[in-house]
């Protein structure tokens, strides 16, 4: 009777082991969930909204213009955002006065902002922006109330730094389904 009970613990706490060693992978490596804190990917992402953000899909491919990806914010620890490529490596970005984004001195035809980017917005985009082999520009959906590339505190997002793309969105329910860039 003891060995039976023994075998039983033993093989229950084998099973929640396999389990737990099973999700610490999926986190670590696969997916993770987050939660939109803010206005700043609005309409696209509200603030409450919960995601799951594929952290695999970059391993075997590239970021394409207009995903939504996760990065962490350098200057605050456990402190992550989520933004839209805009530009991608090697090429320049610049925003005119008028609020219109040129990629390679090519107007940017794309719809996800919110609004026209006011002239107080557009940072250091004014200038043109050179990225570097790695280095990807991105900018939140709202566009006049988000920091993003065009300002130094986040500047360009190296490959490195990116720890997945926004996948599908699980809350509020009537609301979850997979996030397209398109």
């Amino acid at each position: 009777m003891k060995r039976k009970i023994l075998n039983e613990l033993l093989s229950t706490g084998l099973y929640l082991l396999v389990v737990l060693a099973l999700t610490w992978l999926l986190i670590t490596y696969v997916i993770q969930r987050t939660e939109v804190d803010g206005s700043s990917m609005e309409p696209t992402l509200q603030s409450g909204d919960n995601l799951f953000v594929d952290k695999i899909s970059y391993r075997f491919r590239d970021p394409e213009r207009f995903d939504i990806i996760v990065f962490p914010f350098r200057y605050k620890e456990n402190t992550y955002y989520i933004k839209r490529i805009i530009g991608m490596p090697g090429e320049t970005v610049r925003i005119d006065i008028d609020g219109n984004i040129y990629i390679n001195d090519e107007k940017l035809d794309e719809s996800y902002g919110k609004e026209v980017i006011h002239a107080t917005n557009i940072g250091r985009a004014i200038n043109a922006i050179q990225l570097g082999e790695d280095e990807y520009f991105v900018m939140g959906d709202n566009r006049n109330n988000s920091s993003d590339s065009r300002f130094e505190s986040v500047g360009n997002i190296k490959r490195k730094e990116i720890i997945g793309r926004a996948w599908v969105r699980i809350w509020p329910f009537n609301k979850v389904g997979v996030l397209k860039h398109q």
